[in-house]
């Protein structure tokens, strides 16, 4: 299915229920925090930036503009905007606290402007206040039903939330509107979630067509790398690969790349290579995802001091903003299985989607209670995502439960589908295939 057929089949596609391939981005947030006063606001948008790129540029020639013009809603606004721009080329989220001040000045000079909205809907999105955000989005739409920006944000909080059916008609609004890389990506996200992968991979090329503006590049490499990634869930590696040395062409160090071509290092049994690759992403973009499979990979390679630093950097991560991909990381090695279920629970609260559930179904079968992590893991598998973690830890589960022709075909199902998905992961699913 072709992204101009979503809207023919959007409720037969969709009839249950972050922007590309949840289960391999990490979004860590610099966590919740109060509306700033004018006074730290001001402070926050005009922080020095400390880099030398165009971007950084852009931020002082307009930081300068706020200065000699306070008043003027749109140079907040637009300031606001190029600290996002500033945050995604860092992958540093505390940039959003600078464009979330950007909205604040703007606001308060302009309490209804949309585009200030917009900008603060952003902001909500990166600290995980998914609800706050799905409300503000309504809010803007309901006066102002042509904004595409804001069925974007809506669209995002609705499937962070768990609420499918809605995500994809605010998708299908915002490509309705605005046929661009942010609508198509979007699209390409929710037929992913749904199996549907002829439709994803021509979203995914749809968005890359419309992304082509060479002025900024980081939007094109961020939606090939997503491309990637739907052949690395197929599990195929040759053409993933491509795909992320495609991003890097495209930019260069793009750590969202790196962290790829380092996935496919690990699955090929190749930790020593994929080691210096997730040091370089790490250092670029402090996520707690990648630093946990930067411990994974010194520790098949052989470093054990090394993995444990980089798992300081996980706990540090995790805890600081990043607790779903945390208490993963624990379930997955068995470890501290209290704190492993207390972070998922905690997940499910405040974004309930399939993959929550399915970490919180992970954290359950560490703890034994497998009654509940079935029902959770059924959960985590409603839309039929094609992410063979998912399927495995069903079929782990469902073996453990004593339903052993089913765990043992998810678990076959699992390896099908991408051998190399995880370096434990994977290697149980061998072992627990082999002890039956």
């Amino acid at each position: 299915m072709t992204p101009m057929q979503f809207r023919a089949s959007t409720i037969v596609l969709i009839p249950i229920a972050s922007v590309m391939l949840a289960g391999c981005r990490s979004a860590e947030a610099p966590r919740a925090h109060a509306q700033p006063s004018a006074d730290r606001a001001r402070f926050l948008a005009l922080l020095e930036p400390t880099g030398t790129s165009k971007v950084d540029q852009r931020l002082r020639e307009l930081q300068g503009r706020v200065q000699r013009a306070p008043k003027k809603v749109e140079a907040w606004v637009e300031l606001g905007q190029v600290w996002v721009r500033k945050a995604r080329d860092d992958g540093n989220p505390v940039h959003y606290l600078s464009a979330d001040a950007c909205a604040e000045m703007a606001l308060r000079l302009s309490p209804g402007d949309r585009l200030a909205l917009d900008l603060r809907g952003l902001s909500l999105l990166n600290d995980h206040r998914f609800e706050e955000a799905r409300q503000l989005a309504q809010s803007v739409l309901e006066k102002e039903p042509e904004d595409s920006r804001a069925w974007g944000n809506l669209s995002d909080a609705l499937l962070e939330l768990g609420r499918y059916d809605e995500a994809a008609r605010a998708a299908q609004r915002m490509i309705d509107l605005k046929p661009n890389l942010p609508s198509y990506s979007r699209v390409g996200y929710l037929l992913w979630m749904r199996g549907d992968l002829p439709g994803a991979k021509e979203s995914a090329r749809l968005a890359m067509d419309a992304g082509r503006d060479q002025r900024d590049p980081e939007p094109l490499a961020w939606v090939t790398v997503q491309a990637a990634l739907i052949f690395w869930h197929q599990g195929d590696l040759e053409g993933a690969e491509a795909g992320f040395d495609r991003a890097l062409s495209t930019r260069p160090g793009f750590a969202p790349a790196l962290v790829g071509k380092a996935r496919v290092s690990l699955a090929r049994g190749f930790p020593v290579t994929a080691v210096p690759l997730l040091e370089q992403a790490f250092a670029q973009s402090p996520l707690a995802e990648t630093a946990g499979l930067l411990a994974d990979a010194r520790r098949l390679a052989g470093d054990a001091s090394g993995a444990a630093a980089a798992e300081r950097e996980l706990f540090r991560h995790g805890r600081g903003g990043d607790g779903r991909t945390l208490s993963l990381y624990l379930s997955t090695h068995d470890r501290d299985a209290d704190e492993a279920l207390a972070l998922a629970e905690a997940e499910t609260r405040i974004r309930d989607d399939v993959y929550s559930e399915d970490a919180l179904a992970w954290a359950l079968y560490r703890k034994g209670r497998l009654r509940e992590a079935r029902a959770a893991s059924d959960r985590a598998l409603a839309l039929g995502t094609p992410d063979a973690r998912l399927v495995y830890h069903a079929g782990a589960i469902r073996l453990a439960a004593g339903d052993r022709d089913a765990g043992l075909a998810q678990l076959k199902k699992a390896l099908a589908l991408n051998p190399g998905f995880d370096p434990t992961g994977a290697a149980e699913a061998r072992a627990l295939l082999a002890a039956t």
